[in-house]
């Protein structure tokens, strides 16, 4: 069955490729959303990615991807012949994947808005996938967030929502309003969705997805981040009741110069393989300790360019289909 929630036993899953890898461009979607924290705007490179930086994410998300198979897990691939204008590293960010709904969201960035088609041929045999209507970008976007992160990015002219903005929880989905989510994308999400609960988290995490934030390990357990979440009250009801483990301090593995496109708390963008097996960033001791704790063995994995190309093992992967 498709997926539902963050941690079943993982059945398919796509694998992200960091070929032809780029920084598009600068519009007003790249300032607002990924750049926003930069006042000097010729800071900001464009252009493909350093050729090692291509080559070393490779070779992580194939080390990945074999660690998958292994597990007896099916392991697709983004098409390599769809070139993208950002990138197929992060399949997460971009589709939508529970119970009987595949979703080509409305994407935030618009260099991003056809990136799902690099995995279309893999989702198709799933189901249809649904194509979310184009948000455009006339008054979508917000200049004044630069600078200012008590300023979000999108104003709600439009449903605009990356996919890694939400969590999943079987009937519960959790939906991070920021940068890269604006209220009217949950309630269009909602719309699709009559039979489940979107829940909003608010005011905890402007710059980007959700999944840096909390990590759901199974029913009733998830994993904090405690720069951004000072107390369970933040959340939403539903989630007040879960037991908590809260992020140590990361390891910073930092990344390549002139490329930083995620914090240091990408460490706990781990990806589930069931409730009692995660894949996590190598360096991570400290969270694998705290994890075992709670009798959930970690697989410490490479991922040197998480922070450079912003995304780590939940972001490069895109669960298909998990087992009850």
């Amino acid at each position: 069955m498709l997926s539902k929630n963050e941690w079943d036993p993982l059945k398919t899953v796509i694998v992200g490729v960091a070929d032809d890898a780029k920084i598009p461009e600068l519009d007003i979607s790249l300032r607002t959303i990924n750049y926003a924290d930069h006042t000097d705007e010729s800071t900001i490179p464009v252009g493909n990615y350093p050729q090692q930086v291509i080559d070393e994410a490779n070779e992580d998300l194939n080390t990945l991807a074999e660690f998958l198979s292994s597990q007896g897990v099916d392991v697709l691939r983004p098409d390599k012949s769809y070139v993208p204008n950002y990138y197929n590293y992060c399949p997460r960010d971009t589709v939508v994947v529970t119970d009987d709904l595949i979703l080509a969201s409305p994407t935030a960035l618009v260099a991003r808005r056809n990136e799902w088609q690099a995995s279309e041929s893999n989702l198709s045999k799933f189901g249809d996938v649904t194509v979310a209507s184009n948000p455009g970008t006339e008054n979508l976007y917000n200049l004044e967030c630069v600078s200012n992160p008590d300023i979000l990015s999108l104003n709600n002219t439009a449903p605009c929502f990356d996919a890694a903005n939400i969590l999943r929880a079987n009937d519960d989905l959790y939906y991070l309003v920021s940068n890269t989510g604006n209220k009217a994308g949950a309630e269009y999400l909602q719309s699709l969705l009559p039979n489940k609960k979107i829940h909003l988290l608010e005011d905890i995490y402007s710059y980007i997805h959700i999944d840096s934030t909390i990590a759901f390990l199974r029913e009733g357990l998830m994993l904090l981040n405690p720069a951004r979440i000072k107390s369970k009250e933040q959340l939403p009801e539903s989630l007040q009741g879960w037991e908590v483990i809260w992020a140590p301090e990361p390891v910073d593995i930092g990344h390549y110069p002139g490329y930083c496109n995620a914090s240091v708390w990408v460490s706990i963008n781990l990806f589930s393989v069931n409730p009692n097996l995660v894949i996590l960033e190598e360096h991570q001791h400290n969270l694998r300790k705290e994890l075992e704790k709670y009798n959930i063995e970690c697989a410490m994995l490479p991922m040197r360019h998480a922070r450079t190309l912003g995304g780590c093992f939940h972001c490069v992967t895109l669960d298909v289909e998990r087992t009850d």
